[in-house]
């Protein structure tokens, strides 16, 4: 995959990146047996040739037309839009600011691209990303992508810069972004091949490695890569669009809507479930024919409702397994050291009641600069065999400052994104050396994100109070750690043990 050159002056033509289809030796797609299975994504050597994956500065690219991600008010700052704006010039921000101003998430709007080599800069606003609202913001990324898709071919742009408009920044979760944007290209391509010459995945740092992986699952290169995917596509791969699968869309209102809510049972339930269907059906024609069918909630649409949202959420649940243990993957292969010499986390020994350790020292982790993503492949590696059972964790607090301290939004998509047995098998939590403002931040964390973890917290005002819950010869405590707790502490001091502190 190319990389972007460093210099201002570098403009990347597209006849410089390879198309996707000469990423790999050609093959004639397989004949398939009528019974062998296919990929719902087959080989197509014409769909590959209209795509390519290219890794650097999306403000470089010399295409028709490349894509921003944007708030609502369509002035966020971030790096990209910095960057995309001082390419762009004052003309760009001039215009999307008096003529375009406002723009809803999932939608898109064009403006020229002024100083930058495209000709079009179109911006799109991405979903926050929810594990409580996965259906809307699934179907608000697709309507971005499908949107920026249909400008283009409205306005006869035939090469297109597609850049990730799902982001960290917003939670969105990489590998999920990924399989709902490539997906949403493939079946737009399948529908109108001619309206492209060229669409360029674009990506950088944050989410490239997902892009690798999962581009071939959509786009097969070869038969190999065509029945691998058959395997490892998601349970969801979306409609004829690509647009996500919302199994309440298939629900719609007839005469005798209490049929159609069993029927819709039938349907969630009759691989495992054997149904009797004269049954259901003489349930529904006596419910639809009572003359107060329709004034009146019937308790069985009521536990249909009940049911369906039971399902929804076991689904929530296996794709929050899928994700973390794709993750767990990585960690496993990926090279971490860079993140492994910050001495930021690390093992301890065991506590008074012979749980694990896992330290986390804030003023070691350098916040604004670590990349996040890896912090978080680190992470895993360090606790996956830890959380199975019972453990704690001990962060000292000690000396952090603005650069150590890590974005909220950061904290609520590790939480979400992390396996069930953290949350669960989390015993404590000690903040060592807490101030007025860590102590806020974990009220606010623990009172709206992850109220299950509120009674597990315990701040600390000095180390001899952590020696309460451990001997010293199990936990390394840092050199500067232990000379601020005597400066604010004095060499020696008392800490008394009440009978709550022995049940910790």
């Amino acid at each position: 995959m190319s990389e972007a050159l460093g210099r201002r002056d570098d403009i990347i033509e597209t006849s410089n990146i390879t198309r996707w289809n000469f990423t790999k030796l050609l093959e004639h797609p397989k004949e398939y047996a009528p019974e062998e299975p296919r990929s719902p994504f087959p080989l197509r050597i014409d769909l590959n040739a209209k795509i390519a994956l290219w890794k650097g500065n999306i403000t470089k690219l010399k295409v028709n037309a490349i894509t921003h991600t944007t708030n609502e008010h369509m002035n966020e700052r971030n790096p990209d839009s910095d960057e995309l704006y001082r390419q762009g010039g004052e003309a760009l921000y001039q215009e999307v600011q008096e003529d375009l101003r406002v723009c809803r998430t999932g939608e898109a709007k064009m403006s020229k691209g002024h100083s930058l080599p495209a000709r079009y800069v179109i911006h799109s606003v991405g979903p926050r990303y929810n594990i409580k609202y996965v259906t809307a913001a699934d179907s608000a990324l697709f309507s971005c992508y499908r949107t920026v898709l249909q400008i283009c071919k409205e306005s006869h742009i035939r090469t297109l810069g597609l850049g990730a408009i799902h982001t960290l920044r917003r939670n969105y979760p990489p590998d999920k972004g990924a399989h709902i944007a490539i997906r949403t290209v493939r079946r737009f391509l399948e529908k109108h091949l001619d309206a492209f010459d060229l669409i360029v995945f674009v990506c950088n740092e944050e989410n490239a490695q997902f892009y690798r992986t999962i581009l071939p699952l959509y786009f097969p290169r070869d038969s190999s890569e065509e029945e691998y995917a058959i395997d490892n596509l998601p349970s969801d791969i979306g409609n004829e669009e690509g647009e996500p699968f919302i199994k309440e869309r298939q629900i719609r209102i007839l005469d005798k809507p209490t049929f159609a809510a069993l029927k819709a049972i039938n349907s969630d339930f009759e691989q495992t479930v054997d149904l009797n269907k004269e049954f259901f059906q003489s349930v529904a024609t006596d419910v639809g024919h009572h003359p107060f069918a329709n004034m009146e909630e019937n308790p069985d649409v009521i536990k249909t409702s009940k049911m369906l949202q039971a399902t929804s959420l076991e689904q929530r649940k296996k794709e929050t397994r899928r994700r973390y243990e794709n993750l767990m993957k990585r960690a496993k292969v990926e090279d971490l050291t860079d993140i492994a010499s910050l001495q930021c986390l690390y093992r301890g020994g065991v506590d008074r009641m012979g749980r694990p350790i896992v330290v986390f020292v804030g003023k070691n982790y350098p916040a604004h600069t670590a990349d996040p993503e890896k912090a978080l492949l680190y992470l895993i590696r360090v606790m996956d065999s830890v959380v199975d059972s019972d453990y704690v964790i001990v962060y000292f607090h000690t000396e952090t400052t603005g650069r150590n301290q890590v974005a909220m939004a950061y904290f609520k998509m590790v939480y979400n994104l992390l396996d069930h047995r953290y949350k669960k098998n989390l015993k404590h939590f000690y903040i060592v050396h807490p101030t007025w403002w860590s102590r806020l931040a974990t009220w606010f964390f623990t009172t709206f994100t992850a109220s299950d973890l509120k009674h597990k917290v315990h701040n600390l005002k000095g180390v001899q109070f952590l020696f309460t819950k451990m001997n010293p010869d199990q936990i390394d405590v840092p050199q500067f750690v232990q000379e601020y707790d005597i400066k604010i502490n004095g060499p020696r001091y008392v800490v008394t043990v009440s009978n709550s502190d022995d049940n910790l």
